[in-house]
């Protein structure tokens, strides 16, 4: 069994950055892909970012694209979202997930096996 943790949500201003990390337990972390998903309030959760098991593709919302980066340290069972030019619309809870086998998917929220708590980022206007 896979445990997530996120860490590093806060409240920031338009324009600031936040960097979001996800603390993986139990299995093997560095098989696995790796994602990002946010939910904001009244609205689905949605993919923002995913990683490859050995950090080789990488992909991302339009949304985010050209502000956030994602990356893995398989030393250290960590994944990380770097977030910049933080906007209003990108608040939300944000979700680690990790995928139980290959799938090829990266996307979907169904793709994913395990899920973290979330960690809440605030972006003030």
């Amino acid at each position: 069994q896979v445990q997530l943790v996120e860490s590093g949500g806060g409240l920031v201003q338009a324009g600031g950055s936040l960097r979001l990390s996800c603390a993986a337990s139990g299995g093997t972390f560095s098989s696995r892909a790796m994602g990002w998903f946010r939910q904001a309030p009244g609205k689905e959760r949605e993919f923002v970012a995913a990683i490859t098991w050995n950090g080789g593709n990488t992909y991302y919302a339009e949304s985010v694209k050209g502000r956030f980066t994602i990356s893995r340290d398989n030393a250290k069972n960590m994944v990380y979202l770097q977030m910049n030019s933080l906007k209003p619309e990108d608040t939300a809870d944000y979700y680690c997930a990790a995928q139980a086998r290959y799938s090829g998917v990266y996307v979907t929220r169904t793709a994913y096996e395990y899920w973290g708590q979330g960690t809440q980022v605030t972006v003030s206007s």
